[in-house]
């Protein structure tokens, strides 16, 4: 090979190297990185579900539990001055793996009991809900979810419960609720899935709802006169009237019906609890 061809190939290495050192470089911020991210997406170099995955990382870097804690009045608890034969039908409805427990004459969590214990109750003539339980995690609101997660894995934990700055009890968060803002909603199997109905009415006469659920196929279950000119889902139709992406445990309320928030990512909304708005009365003054 002749010396000037040497130079030329020398030549373009060298300037590729200095184009790949430019477009590789370190970002110098957040907003850096997430457009290297993004670029990286456009070229193929990483497909939508790991971009997503990737900013759900940085999103629970800055996140804390307030954000995405089910609110203390959303919370399915047992109160253990209740006989079993009492709460165990609650526990088979609500269906949950995990339920915090109180003490009614001193109004606080004093425990969790976990459903799979409670099969001891069917082989046991002395079963004792009291020695079954495990001790409750308490995490403040402003915990932020990367060290939380890393305190679940650490420990163990499923569930913690979230108190205010005066120490009373704000809501509980679960391992589940902090995974789901990395990979998306994570379906269970008591997750409404595909092959279940769109629209469920339990036992209390409330309706959960598919937020997929078509505003035609919603009015007709309820007996509403929703537009559907506007929005197909309803699901749309709540997003709208929360002005935001609303989270678990948010509630809104329009022509006559309460949305209560069931399950909710950082990206959609997936199901919503349907009941009948309470009436306000106004006091007239004589």
């Amino acid at each position: 090979m002749a010396e000037a061809d040497k130079k030329n190939i020398s030549e373009k290495r060298h300037w590729l190297e200095r184009l790949s050192h430019f477009l590789l470089r370190e970002p110098e911020d957040r907003e850096q990185l997430i457009e290297l991210l993004h670029s990286a997406y456009e070229n193929n170099l990483l497909d939508a579900d790991g971009l997503a995955m990737i900013e759900g990382v940085l999103q629970v870097s800055e996140m804390q539990v307030r954000d995405i804690m089910i609110p203390r009045s959303q919370m399915d608890v047992i109160d253990i001055s209740t006989p079993p034969e009492k709460f165990i039908p609650f526990v088979i409805e609500t269906a949950h793996s995990r339920f915090p427990v109180i003490d009614e004459d001193k109004n606080h969590i004093i425990g969790i009991l976990l459903a799979k214990d409670m099969l001891r109750y069917y082989a046991s003539d002395d079963f004792n809900a009291r020695e079954m339980l495990r001790p409750a995690l308490f995490i403040p609101e402003s915990k932020r979810l990367n060290v939380l997660l890393k305190e679940f894995r650490s420990n163990r934990n499923h569930i913690a419960i979230v108190v205010d700055e005066y120490g009373g009890v704000a809501g509980m968060v679960t391992i589940e609720d902090v995974l789901e803002q990395i990979v998306g909603d994570i379906e269970d199997e008591y997750d409404l899935d595909e092959t279940e109905d769109n629209i469920i009415r339990d036992s209390h006469g409330r309706y959960r709802v598919k937020a997929l659920t078509e505003i035609a196929d919603f009015n007709e279950a309820l007996d509403t006169e929703f537009s559907d000119e506007e929005f197909d889902t309803i699901g749309g139709l709540i997003v709208n009237k929360f002005g935001h992406l609303p989270k678990r445990g948010d509630e809104i309320s329009f022509d006559g019906f309460n949305f209560t928030v069931v399950r909710a990512d950082s990206r959609r909304l997936h199901s919503v609890l349907v009941e009948p708005a309470p009436e306000v009365t106004e006091d007239i003054e004589t």
